[in-house]
């Protein structure tokens, strides 16, 4: 099972049999779902019978407008839509040619969905200053060596933001990273999900679109910023030349025989929401402001622990790395991350996701927190903490922000 899925079951159980656990390990955007895209879900009800593959008209024109509002001009037949953006990856790991590249760390379903699709995958380590692209120098050795080992890279997958890491790659790196791919021939998967999470709406995000939007695919959905998970409701778009078209028509055989179609009252909600209108940027940007504020309270509490750990700028993650206390770490049987993240909920009750599900150096004291877990186990509690001028005071999230802060602390104790 997908290890994240996994933990999270595991933390239900656990929570079942009477443990008190803080949940850091599962990447849910905990809020509740936005009452107005309620309302468009039961008046989508109607829609009982099968759409078209891609998408209806009106939930694809939406997509398209969602686009160019982003300086990415858009016809509606370069985009489809899925159930989620999980599905509409894994389509892509079908009908792409040749072996993956991928970040390292990175989410963790990326390179299991490109080998259940037959390739192989590479990893690149990330740079220092953020996560979600490989370092570019790495990158080209990395295609080199899988060359001559007999590989065929020929994708490389971006997250922007990132998730694991909570971090957002600048202009420079895009445009370093676009220009390998252009010249080694790769397409670039741009994992977008996170784009309307990013915690200052006035970080400047670059697509890698917009710098070889002939060789890039972009993914997103709203289970991320508008929390709406279980809805499923992912979208994609493909360049708009001849190469994009052949490419959106593979991917819709694909989905014809996987999923027919996004359901019709999810369609209802995509048109209603990747419209955008006042009151949904309203709720975009409340969560942004959330997930950046309590991202920020984690990171601090990590820090202060004696962890180094990028500062979060988007998505509700990060990915502190405890090696500075690899030596009273190790005293405690705590000697790699799969041995650090046991430590934490055992000993703790912290539930993290540990660092090697993610690609990463298995002896590496790194995990990920999931921060959107912290604002509460009920509605009320959740809609209070994205109305407040300051979410940390609430008694509700203060009380898991200690339990992180004493047990980070303790890990140094």
């Amino acid at each position: 099972m997908s290890p994240n899925l996994a933990l999270n079951e595991c933390v239900a159980r656990l929570r079942a049999e009477g443990r008190s656990i803080v949940h850091l390990g599962f990447g849910e955007s905990r809020l509740p779902a936005f009452a107005p895209m309620v309302e468009q879900l039961c008046r989508g009800a109607h829609r009982n019978g099968y759409g078209p593959v891609a998408g209806a008209p009106d939930a694809r024109a939406a997509v398209a407008g969602y686009f160019d509002r982003r300086r990415l001009p858009t016809e509606p037949d370069q985009v489809m839509l899925g159930p989620g953006s999980k599905p509409l990856l894994m389509a892509l790991n079908l009908a792409l040619p040749g072996d993956v590249l991928l970040p390292r760390p990175c989410w963790n379903s990326y390179a299991p969905q490109a080998r259940l699709a037959g390739k192989r995958v590479w990893a690149v380590p990330i740079p220092d200053t953020c996560g979600g692209v490989p370092e570019p120098a790495a990158l080209r050795e990395t295609i080199a060596a899988a060359r001559a080992a007999g590989g065929d890279p020929r994708i490389v997958v971006l997250t922007l933001p990132d998730n694991p890491t909570g971090t957002l790659a600048g202009a420079d790196l895009i445009r370093e990273v676009c220009a390998v791919a252009e010249a080694e021939d790769l397409t670039v998967v741009s994992d977008e999900i996170y784009r309307d999470v990013l915690h200052d709406p006035a970080t400047p995000f670059l697509s890698p679109a917009e710098v070889v939007g002939h060789r890039t695919v972009i993914t997103t959905g709203l289970s991320k910023s508008l929390a709406v998970g279980g809805w499923r409701i992912g979208a994609l778009r493909t360049p708009a030349d001849h190469a994009g078209r052949r490419l959106r028509d593979r991917l819709v055989s694909i989905a014809s025989d996987m999923w027919s179609t996004l359901p019709g009252p999810m369609q209802q909600v995509s048109a209603y929401a990747f419209a955008e209108p006042p009151e949904i940027r309203d709720r975009l940007a409340a969560s942004a402001r959330l997930h950046g504020a309590v991202a920020r309270a984690v990171h601090r509490s990590a820090v202060a622990a004696g962890a180094t750990c990028r500062p979060p700028t988007g998505a509700f993650y990060v990915y502190p790395d405890f090696a500075p206390l690899r030596e009273p770490l190790r005293l405690r049987g705590v000697t790699d991350s799969a041995s650090l993240a046991r430590h934490l909920l055992d000993e703790l009750g912290l539930a993290v996701l540990a660092g090697h599900l993610l690609g990463d150096d298995p002896v590496a004291l790194r995990f990920k927190a999931a921060t959107s877990m912290l604002y509460g186990d009920t509605d009320e509690e959740q809609e209070a903490a994205l109305a407040a001028a300051d979410p940390l005071a609430l008694p509700h999230v203060a009380d898991n922000l200690i339990r992180v802060e004493e047990g980070f602390a303790k890990l140094a104790a």
